[in-house]
């Protein structure tokens, strides 16, 4: 694995930092998870974890640590030093999970003292965090959370206002939640989070909540900043947020052939079609893209769908579906919202919802 911790530079000495947290077991999202980390399932073709780097980076911030655990090597494989990404990536191993403030205590040597935004590596903000770094740089709070109004505040932490808007409490997805901001997974830091990171304890759930961490922070007598986001967002953890997530960011795709399209062949809307692809008799209906190397043949794609490399598609009928690489469909007709995973075989199935894992195969009971 790339770039092991290296001692952050001395204060004052750069600009804010990365720190991505990447190490989550996906257990929502198996059998696809058995074999792969859920931060590297392909949205619009590309990693959950590529879309929250590409986001860091549209802040102006170039040096990431990234948080892993047992996908280490994986992660490592896929994202590599970073420099492909415009960024210098530094990993930091967590040998288990044990709670984002965890994750920041680990990453002390990296982040020296240092600003940082810290961001959840399966979140997906469509929209982006830049208000919010613009928030924390022109007011420079010791902390700036990123908040959502939610419907059903319990399932997230929640931060608590007083009459003038400033931030009187964190609760950890609480029971009795007193009010309904959901923290939405992204965090900006002064240095000053390091004292407070080393004086919380594990919580209920034995782990160290960054929200205790952030309390800690108002309770002393630090600033902490709200920021509030009203675009896109959810956490890629269950089969449906997925799908949700790559139906949002294919919205953004632009007509673009650069491989075969034949006579027979109809492209509607906006399409994709990557180098090496071939399109063969088929309709595919926008926003589609088919991933390099690919073999579309007798079929009908679309709309929201994202058909990874090196797959092949024959006689098919496939929509608001995620493909993985290798993967090959057959003879299936009527398969919406279903994600495939790599070097997949799926054959003769007829409307049916699928979540296949890495090399399965299935096919008409006998």
């Amino acid at each position: 694995m790339p770039s092991p911790v290296r001692p952050g530079p001395p204060p004052g000495a750069g600009g804010m930092k990365g720190l991505v947290l990447a190490g989550g077991s996906g257990t929502r999202l198996r059998p696809l998870t058995h074999s792969m980390p859920k931060q590297l399932i392909p949205l619009a073709n590309r990693p959950v974890l590529e879309h929250v780097l590409a986001n860091v980076r549209a802040l102006g911030v170039t040096e990431v640590g990234i948080v892993v655990g047992d996908w280490a090597e994986q992660i490592a494989a896929v994202i590599g030093d970073g420099a492909r990404l415009g960024l210098r990536v530094t990993y930091v191993r967590q040998s288990r999970p044990l709670g984002l403030a965890h994750c920041v205590r680990l990453a002390r040597p990296f982040l020296g003292e240092d600003d940082f935004v810290m961001y959840l590596g399966d979140d997906v903000l469509a929209d982006g965090v830049g208000n919010a770094a613009a928030d924390f740089r022109r007011d420079r709070p010791d902390a700036q959370v990123v908040v959502q109004k939610v419907a059903d505040p319990s399932r997230f932490g929640i931060v608590e206002l007083d009459v003038d808007g400033a931030v009187r409490g964190l609760a950890e997805k609480p029971a009795e939640p007193r009010g309904d901001l959901a923290l939405v997974g992204v965090y900006f830091f002064t240095a000053a989070v390091h004292a407070a990171v080393d004086r919380v304890r594990p919580g209920p759930r034995g782990e160290l909540e960054i929200t205790d961490a952030i309390q800690w922070l108002v309770e002393h007598g630090h600033r902490v900043g709200v920021s509030r986001y009203d675009g896109f967002w959810r956490d890629a953890g269950r089969p449906e947020d997925l799908l949700e997530c790559n139906r949002r960011l294919l919205a953004g795709l632009a007509l673009r052939v650069a491989g075969t399209v034949d006579a027979e062949s109809r492209l509607t809307g906006a399409v994709v079609v990557e180098a090496g692809a071939r399109v063969l008799r088929s309709r595919i209906d926008g926003p589609v893209v088919v991933g390099a190397g690919s073999r579309i043949e007798d079929s009908r794609l679309g709309p929201n769908t994202a058909v990874g490399r090196d797959c092949r598609v024959v006689s098919a009928r496939l929509a608001d579906a995620i493909v993985l690489d290798g993967a090959s469909i057959a003879s299936a007709r009527g398969l919406a919202g279903s994600l495939i995973g790599r070097h997949a075989v799926v054959e003769g199935v007829e409307g049916r919802r699928l979540l296949v894992g890495d090399h399965a195969r299935i096919e008409p009971a006998a």
